[in-house]
């Protein structure tokens, strides 16, 4: 590799500690101000990806948090409403045919329309909160 002289001029106090390091065995100037322009310039370059690509970070970080947090209040939600219904609804008789019927009736059409909003990228609240409907109504 090509090497290019260069002249500089250090303050005393850093001069001397050089000139220490330099005193030890398989230590040169050369190596450790090579080493030490190199790990100043791999810094500066690391500070330059940060302030490029930092705020962009920052907003994904944000929008994963919130989608988190999304997740979770849906997660409670369908907990909370399964146990309330569990709870509300009397259990169906051992014998109760057309009653399982029913139900196995109900869960294909909730199975279905669950697939067509998703499909048709269609959100129940967003879609109530749009038309002007409140929480709680």
């Amino acid at each position: 590799m090509e090497k290019i002289r260069h002249q500089l001029f250090l303050p005393k106090p850093i001069s001397d500690r050089l000139e220490a390091l330099a005193a030890k065995p398989g230590a040169s100037k050369s190596a450790i101000l090579t080493d030490a322009v190199t790990a100043w310039l791999n810094r500066r370059g690391a500070s330059e990806l940060e302030d490029r690509f930092g705020l962009r970070l920052d907003r994904m970080t944000a929008a994963i948090g919130r989608l988190e947090r999304d997740g979770h209040i849906q997660l409670e939600t369908l907990a909370l409403f399964v146990r309330y219904e569990l709870a509300i609804q009397a259990p169906l008789a051992e014998n109760d045919q057309a009653g399982r019927a029913m139900a196995a009736k109900r869960f294909e059409a909730f199975v279905a329309q669950v697939g067509r909003q998703i499909a048709a990228g269609r959100r129940t609240l967003s879609d109530a909160f749009s038309a002007g409907m409140e929480p709680g109504q």
